[in-house]
This record gives C-alpha cells, sequence and structure tokens, in this order.
C-alpha cells in the first residue's frame, strides 16, 4: 500500500501550545484514530472526556528526572520512524512489539518566551530546551510519507479535511508540506538556543543561524518583478494604524527615517526622507516649528516621502501636514482627532513607533552579496567616546559647534559620499550619493541656491575626510565657517590650512559614518 492510501490509526500527541488540541483530538477520537499522549497533554485530553494511552504505559518505562526522558524509546521512536513497506522493518516491529505510530502532534517547550522575559533564570531557560520533541518531530518528518507530522496548530483543519476527503488518509503531498514545515521549525528552535548561548561567547560565530520568522508577504519587492516577504520583530517596533499595506520600499525608508529621528531623542525633531535619504530634518518648539524649518531644506523632494515626528501628532499639526502628499507618517502616538483627519485619505500609512524598542532593537546589520552575507554591528554611535579635537587655528564659537553637531547627527544618515550644510536647529542643504565629495558639495550648494536659502554662517559635516582641500574649498565658496568631519586623510595638512588660510574652525571626530 502507497503512504497516501495508508490509513491513519494511531496518533501521538504531545504540545506546550495546547491551543486547540482538545478539539482537535476529539475530532481524531471520533475518527477512531488512537492517542498516545505525554504528561499535561495527556492530563487535559483525559479531562476532556477523550480515550488516551499514556507513553509510560506504551514503553513500559516512567517518565523520569523531572520529565526530561520520557519519550526517548524504541517503542516510540521505532513507530515514528518504521518505513511499513520495508518487510525487513515490518518484522523487527513485530518482534519488538513496536506498532507504527501514523501521526505526531507535536510543539515544543516554550523557550523563545523564557529567554526573552526580564526574571527568567540560566536553570529555567535551560530546562525549557527541549529534547524529547524535537527529537520525534524530526523523526516524523524524516519518515514523512509514514508518519504525518504537525507543529503548526493552523495544520489542524487541514489534516482533518483530507481524512474525511481521503478515508482516512493524508496525500502524500501535505505530508511533505508538513514536514517542510516541522525541519523549519526545529531549525528555528535550534537557532534560538544557539543565539542564546553564543551571545556569551562571539557576536560573530563561525556558523551563523538566523532565527526569523516571517512577519508578513509582501506585494514585491523594490520592483514589481522582485518577490519579498518580511521577517523577524518589526511589529514590536512599529505598529500601523492605517494605510493600505506596506511596502518593500516603505519599510527600507520607515527605518531610515525613524533612525535618523532616534538621534534627536528628547527633542522636538521632524525627518523627512526620500529613498531612504533625509532631505529635511529640524527641531523646534513644537512640532509645526520643526516641520516648518525641514521643508525649507527642499520643497520638491518631500513630495511622496516619509515623515518621522519625535512627538504625538495632534489636530493642529495633522492640519499642517494633511494636504501634502505622503507615503507614510511615523509618531509615538496620534490623538484621537488626528486619526480621524489623517484617515481621510486612505493610501496614506500611518504608524505608531516605539523609539525605546528601536533603540533596543538596533544590533546588527545584515546585508546579502553573491554567494553569501555580510554582517556587521550597527552605527549607533555618534562621536567617539575620545572627543573632538580642533585642527584649526580657530576654534568653533558655541553657534558653530551647535550647528556642527547637529549637521554631523544627519550625515550619519546619508548615503556617501555626504555633505550636510546646517543651522543649529536645522538642515539647509543636502548632497547625497555621489561619487566624488566635491560633487555632493556642489549639489547641496546648488540645491540651496535654488531654494533661495543663504548657506553663509552654517556649518558642513562631512561623513568621511576630505581627500584634498577642493571639496573644502567648495563648501567654503558656499558660506560655510564651520566643518566637521572624521579626518584620518594623508592630506588633512594641506586641508587645515586652507581652513586656516579662510579663517574656518574645522573640528576632527575620528569618526567616519559611511553608508553604502
Amino acid at each position: 500500500m502507497t503512504p497516501d492510501k495508508y490509513m491513519i490509526k494511531t496518533a501521538i500527541i504531545s504540545v506546550s501550545d495546547k491551543t486547540g488540541i482538545a478539539e482537535f483530538a476529539a475530532e481524531l477520537h471520533r475518527r477512531q484514530i488512537n492517542i498516545i499522549s505525554t504528561g499535561g497533554t495527556a492530563a487535559l485530553l483525559e479531562n476532556a472526556g477523550i480515550p488516551v494511552r499514556r507513553v509510560s504505559d506504551l514503553t513500559g518505562f516512567p517518565e523520569i528526572m523531572d520529565g526530561r526522558v520520557k519519550t526517548l524509546h524504541p517503542s516510540i521512536h521505532g513507530g515514528l520512524l518504521g518505513i511499513l513497506d520495508n518487510d525487513e522493518h515490518r518484522a523487527q516491529m513485530s518482534i519488538h512489539g513496536i506498532n507504527s505510530i501514523d501521526l505526531a502532534v507535536i510543539n515544543l517547550y516554550p523557550f523563545e518566551k523564557t529567554v526573552v522575559s526580564e526574571n527568567a533564570t540560566d536553570e529555567e531557560i535551560i530546562e525549557n530546551i527541549d529534547i524529547g520533541g524535537p527529537a520525534m518531530i524530526r523523526a516524523s518528518a524524516k519518515n514523512y510519507r509514514w508518519t504525518v507530522i504537525a507543529v503548526n496548530v493552523a495544520r489542524y483543519g487541514d489534516i482533518l479535511k483530507q481524512l474525511d476527503e481521503n478515508n482516512g488518509c493524508i496525500s502524500e503531498d501535505l505530508r511533505r508540506n508538513l514536514a517542510a514545515e516541522a525541519f523549519a521549525h526545529t531549525a528555528r528552535y535550534d537557532a534560538l538556543i544557539a543565539k542564546y548561548f553564543q551571545e556569551e561567547l562571539s557576536d560573530f560565530p563561525d556558523n551563523l543561524s538566523m532565527p526569523f520568522r516571517k512577519q508578513q508577504s509582501l506585494r514585491y519587492g523594490e520592483n514589481p518583478h522582485q518577490s519579498a516577504a518580511l521577517y523577524g520583530d518589526y511589529g514590536k517596533i512599529y505598529r500601523q494604524l492605517h494605510g493600505k499595506e506596506l511596502s518593500y520600499n516603505n519599510i527600507l525608508d520607515i527605518d531610515a527615517a525613524a533612525k535618523c529621528a532616534l538621534e534627536f531623542a528628547g527633542q522636538t525633531a521632524v525627518v523627512i526622507v526620500k529613498h531612504t535619504n533625509p532631505c529635511g530634518v529640524a527641531v523646534g518648539y513644537s512640532l509645526g516649528d520643526a516641520f516648518e524649518k525641514a521643508m525649507q531644506t527642499d520643497k520638491v523632494s518631500p513630495f511622496g516621502g516619509i515623515l518621522a515626528f519625535t512627538r504625538e501628532v495632534d489636530a493642529e499639526f495633522a492640519e499642517s501636514v494633511h494636504s501634502m502628499f505622503t507615503e507614510v507618517l511615523i509618531a509615538p502616538s496620534f490623538t484621537d482627532s488626528a486619526l480621524n483627519l489623517l484617515r481621510k485619505k486612505k493610501d496614506r500609512r500611518l504608524i505608531a513607533i516605539d523609539y525605546d524598542a528601536l533603540k533596543n532593537g538596533q544590533s546588527f546589520v545584515f546585508r546579502s552579496v553573491a554567494g553569501g552575507m555580510l554582517m556587521q554591528s550597527d552605527d549607533t554611535e555618534l562621536l567617539p567616546k575620545g572627543g573632538l579635537r580642533v585642527v584649526t587655528k580657530r576654534a568653533p564659537n558655541a553657534e558653530e559647534y551647535d550647528a556642527m553637531t547637529f549637521a554631523w547627527k544627519i550625515a550619519k544618515h546619508i548615503k556617501s559620499n555626504a555633505i550636510v550644510y546646517a543651522h543649529s536647529d536645522r538642515t539647509l542643504a543636502i548632497g547625497a550619493g555621489q561619487t566624488s565629495r566635491i560633487d555632493s558639495a556642489r549639489i547641496a550648494r546648488d540645491k540651496a541656491e535654488d531654494a533661495g536659502l543663504d548657506l553663509k554662517g552654517c556649518a558642513v559635516a562631512s561623513d568621511a575626510f576630505f581627500p584634498f582641500a577642493d571639496g573644502l574649498l567648495q563648501t567654503i565658496q558656499a558660506g560655510a565657517t564651520a566643518v566637521i568631519q572624521p579626518g584620518g586623510s594623508v592630506r588633512d595638512e594641506e586641508v587645515i590650512a586652507a581652513a586656516d588660510e579662510h579663517n574656518i574652525a574645522m573640528i576632527f571626530t575620528g569618526m567616519r559614518h559611511f553608508r553604502h
């Protein structure tokens, strides 16, 4: 008899997540399927009036070591692994009194929930590493042609439907799909455990496991011909309150805007992002004030952009942005009246952000390359612990210093090569993503001129050193009187001399912020 014509006669059920298990087991019993179970699951099913044979009765061996050993027995694993069209297997099963187990319904100790609990001890975490469960799952999945494995509560209905439609049998297609789910389930479980141990050893282990769970499928990737999905804990940081489904590009832009806004924690700030680059940033006494100043940087690019705010959006401010075409608005919260107004545009996405969760969630950055993946720590530092170094004859005054540090915060989030002209409370002009630093400086200056902005007396930030004096001279000609840059060029002395010649104050940070 072929596997997909083999009737399900016996099931083993051992679950930590007991959602729907009593109802499912009752349906199996109604279909005359014998049920074997363990510990708490067996007690729950017995209390529900469902006949159950306990594993200890089957194995003739009690559960021992506080339940650490209960299903690791030939009577269980022989029943899960026996190939039923193999005469030698069947003969050995008969000799040793092993009966086939045709359906395994297994889910695992709640390691993931335990490990994130603030009060969990190391002992509790270790005890929530399941051993018998993964062993049964892997055994069943390996032998999927003869043993159906279910690790997903959402699959109970599919199994019952096929039992009814196929005379008590399960198709090989579903068996194989369930086996794939099972191996992915144990792989993620092991990855979470490995991550727990590796965090104490190395940030960059020799073998990297990534225990990400798919949060949602996306309509497409960067372009409509590319497929995409979102994995991880995005929903713990961002919560969508309104609007159509987020796209791949929306999510990238939201991440860029929120991380830039995080630089202004404790202040009232507005960040405008387009294609992951900030195109206007300002702080103010209110969101309205900051928004008005941020918009002065570039009045064209914000069209269809992403706006991030560090304060709650109220009705008054909502009126200011409602008529503007924006893809996404991000804020810690929105008042009910603001939501009522902003929701009138059905396609606009409204996102509530937990900035503390964002800050705590920054750890590593992953990027794929052909044949592999790059991994690095996130760029969460702004300035080195050693402090800043004034390298010119003239030190910056207080106003220039504030403008320099403001510009530096923004340069960190601009695609290299990055040049940012700013006052102490706003960006004035931004040059992003050019192949030469002098081009970035020139483009930013030209955009400021087009916007009617005067750069005289501003500060400028460069994400990396000026390799020649020409880039610096370009910013001086634009009107900058103070410059902040990492330093480190073989021509630093030439660049410093050019600054001194023009009475410019310049600071070296000793830290660069490339963003490729």
